[in-house]
């Protein structure tokens, strides 16, 4: 099946909203997953994130949700990415998969938040309490 919603916004995203774009009268599981702006990233106080898409980054998000639609057992994939600043809580990603069962839907939602992760071309920029940043390298 198609994927349903494939995104890169600058937006506020809601996990609740990429359920709904999944649901599907055929699916027995539906599986989210919420990517939340945490307040510390390797002992150091985050106070906030930028995310930086690359102008490919739509195209890709959408190739990689294509690409887990089209697993067997698998009838709707939502996912989106976040870019601008964030707040400490924001959600960052938000996905969705529904599928006949919930191991698929389980592998599913884990494989793309995984390819997510290491395909789509977006930088982070943290924010620390000391006034200090980084920038997180692009995949």
């Amino acid at each position: 099946m198609e994927h349903l919603l494939a995104t890169v916004t600058d937006e506020p995203l809601s996990v609740a909203e990429h359920e709904a774009a999944v649901s599907a009268a055929a699916a027995g599981a539906v599986v989210s997953f919420a990517g939340v702006v945490r307040d510390h990233d390797g002992g150091r106080s985050v106070t906030e994130l930028e995310y930086v898409g690359h102008p490919t980054a739509t195209a890709l998000i959408a190739e990689i949700a294509a690409e887990l639609a089209a697993r067997p057992g698998v009838q709707a994939v939502a996912v989106s990415h976040r870019i601008g600043l964030l707040a400490i809580g924001d959600v960052a990603l938000a996905c969705a998969v529904s599928a006949a069962h919930r191991g698929e839907a389980f592998t599913a939602c884990a494989d793309l938040v995984d390819e997510v992760k290491a395909r789509l071309p977006i930088w982070k920029r943290q924010v620390f309490t000391d006034g200090q940043e980084e920038w997180v390298a692009c995949p």
